[in-house]
């Protein structure tokens, strides 16, 4: 699903939330490594992510093995914070990246259900369960003349 608001970039923060790709199974669960699939999604993503962002983003990754080996397709100078780790709430995560008063394009790389509730509470104002699909992003900004959130894209490595 691609969903792309056309209008020009404004001043505001914008936040990208990027689901780790695909991951094996296996235990312990913050070891896991990305599966050869997993490595072919963070590429795709990671290649049309750096054609749209602006120089000054700030990569920031989950303390999971393979959030950071998503993050790590994207750029090496990632930042580990334990606020995207596995089970935590949506709000502890925007407060961490400071949204919405940041003013710095952010990449959130993270897990489900987290940033499913993320996405489903800057759009509807409730944490509602939404699916974000494995090495899937969803790109939000936050208009700051009217304080209104836009959706800019949904995509998923499948459709690059």
């Amino acid at each position: 699903m691609l969903a792309i608001l056309n209008e020009e970039a404004e001043p505001g923060m914008e936040l990208i939330l990027w689901r780790h790709a695909d991951a094996e199974d296996g235990a312990p669960d913050a070891e896991r490594r990305l599966t050869s699939k997993g490595v072919r999604q963070a590429e795709q993503m990671a290649k049309w992510l750096k054609e749209r962002l602006p120089r000054e983003t700030v990569v920031l990754a989950s303390p999971a093995r393979r959030a950071q080996e998503t993050a790590q397709a994207l750029t090496p100078k990632y930042e580990i914070r334990s606020e995207l780790d596995t089970g935590r709430p949506p709000r502890s995560v925007l407060k961490a990246v400071a949204w919405p008063r940041g003013e710095r394009t952010v990449v959130v790389v993270g897990h489900q259900p987290t940033l499913g509730e993320i996405a489903a509470l800057l759009l509807t104002g409730s944490a509602l369960a939404l699916s974000v699909r494995k090495g899937a992003i969803w790109w939000v900004a936050r208009r700051p003349r009217d304080e209104t959130t836009v959706l800019r894209a949904v995509i998923s490595p499948d459709l690059l």
